[in-house]
């Protein structure tokens, strides 16, 4: 069976509430926040449904391990809940996030992407078709 290369991802967070409101009100989802012993997880929304492709993943708020980034660290590419990005990106700065790189073609075979920092002060990336 084929699968994607990404089968978890985590993105660090210094305030669970501030970054679940965030991401809530950007992709308009629901986070549900779990406590797992020294670990705060807000789980993003997945399903398990083997025809649907991407990957699960959480906010995590570990205050010894794990640490937000702008500039260093790996890059997380969230894609368009509506098929455009511009929807969530007109979301961004009312929710506490900052716009970095406005909507930008890559190539027409490959569409849009675009950059943002959370409320958390990460570095994360849109991608769209349109």
């Amino acid at each position: 069976m084929k699968r994607n290369m990404v089968g978890w991802f985590e993105v660090p967070v210094t305030d669970m509430p501030r970054a679940v409101k965030f991401y809530n009100e950007v992709f308009q989802i629901e986070i549900a926040v779990h406590e797992l012993g020294p670990l705060t997880m807000g789980w993003f929304p997945f399903t398990e449904d083997q025809n649907r492709p991407g990957a699960a993943g959480s906010l995590v708020l570990h205050r010894d391990s794990y640490k937000p980034s702008a500039d260093h660290g790996v890059l997380i590419y969230f894609s368009s809940r509506t098929g455009d990005l511009e929807d969530e990106l007109g979301r961004i700065e009312a929710a506490g996030g900052k716009i970095l790189q406005p909507k930008t073609q890559i190539s027409e075979d490959y569409g849009y992407m675009a950059l943002f920092l959370d409320s958390e002060g990460n570095r994360v990336a849109l991608h769209s078709n349109k």
